[in-house]
């Protein structure tokens, strides 16, 4: 998000919505925004991830290319 951004254009989703695109289990997604690895906003118990950022986090989860085996 840049400085002069709305909060309404920001698309919000849920633990379980991350997961789903993710395709990871809801507590590795906590784990990640307990770790500070996600940027994430708390509403009381829950949490919401902005859209965005789930998205930087993937592109930024590159693989080099190289396997470790073999």
């Amino acid at each position: 998000m840049t400085s002069g951004s709305s909060f309404s254009d920001v698309r919000f989703l849920t633990v379980a919505e991350v997961a789903e695109v993710m395709r990871v289990s809801k507590m590795t997604v906590y784990r990640l925004i307990h770790a500070g690895d996600m940027p994430a906003v708390q509403f009381g118990r829950s949490y919401r991830v902005p859209e965005s950022a789930v998205q930087q986090y993937l592109r930024s989860a590159s693989i080099d290319g190289q396997s470790s085996t073999g």
